[in-house]
């Protein structure tokens, strides 16, 4: 790989991580979701200052080229992100029923005591 080429990487993929740590600290985005876009970062520092490394996955993996195991790879990360997010839904989706379920309860409470208070009020009106 050629300085320049390397140079950029790495300074992307550093740049990459400082970008995801400050999306932390300013609380846009949560620490959980934040490791797998911080190994990401890692990863192509490591394939960027590492060439033979990329040479052996490729290899490795049965790849023609190096361009090809870094979209297999990317491809990879995709799946996980995918993964990550539906967890994610699926966990917000049983919240979201289990909130729609109690605020059904509470307001069918809420219903009976104001039925029994307007059935008290009418009482009390009657007897004066």
């Amino acid at each position: 790989m050629p300085l320049r080429q390397k140079i950029f990487v790495i300074l992307i993929s550093i740049a990459l991580m400082i970008f995801i740590v400050e999306l932390v600290r300013r609380r846009k985005l949560r620490e959980e979701y934040s490791w797998l876009w911080l190994l990401t970062g890692v990863i192509i520092l490591i394939l960027a200052s590492w060439h033979d490394l990329l040479i052996y996955v490729t290899q490795f993996i049965g790849a023609a080229l190096p361009t090809s195991t870094l979209f297999f790879l990317g491809l990879v990360f995709l799946f996980l992100i995918a993964v990550q997010f539906s967890t994610k839904i699926s966990k917000l989706t049983d919240q979201v029923k289990n909130l729609a379920q109690e605020n059904a309860l509470l307001k069918s409470r809420i219903e009976k005591m104001e039925g029994n208070k307007e059935k008290g009020i009418e009482e009390r009106q009657e007897k004066d």
